[in-house]
């Protein structure tokens, strides 16, 4: 089994980053636009399209407030094992990282995982970087 750890710092807030993390419907719009373009809860699990058409189903497993952590089981493409989970630590007053983690099978695709993963990150970072505070 890959496992693939990135982690990226983003000037923002951890509070800030968690709740657009936390948001697990609205990936598409407030966190990943445009590395997802549709995100769609159904019961326990969200669909998430991608922008080449891969959908894929994702079991939310955890949305935890006290450590900040998110985890998820993806099912679809060419998976037969997936599980993952994305967590915020501080870094700073208005900075944070997040670190993102995947266990996968079949190895012979962790690479594009891992640069898909990556995608995420920058799009994550750009995304929150540039989006006006909540109010």
């Amino acid at each position: 089994m890959a496992t693939i750890r990135k982690e990226i710092e983003i000037e923002r807030s951890k509070e800030f980053v968690w709740d657009a993390i936390r948001d697990v419907g609205a990936i598409h719009e407030r966190l990943v636009p445009g590395f997802v373009v549709d995100c769609k809860l159904e019961g326990d699990s969200r669909i998430v399209t991608f922008p080449n058409g891969m959908v894929v189903r994702e079991l939310i497993v955890a949305v935890d407030d006290e450590t900040c952590r998110h985890a998820w089981s993806a099912r679809g493409g060419h998976l037969t094992h997936h599980n993952a989970s994305i967590q915020v630590f501080p870094d700073g007053r208005e900075k944070c990282r997040v670190i993102w983690i995947a266990d996968l099978m079949p190895n012979e695709i962790a690479q594009t995982v891992g640069e898909m993963i990556q995608h995420g990150l920058n799009t994550m970072k750009q995304t929150l970087e540039t989006s006006p505070a909540r109010g």
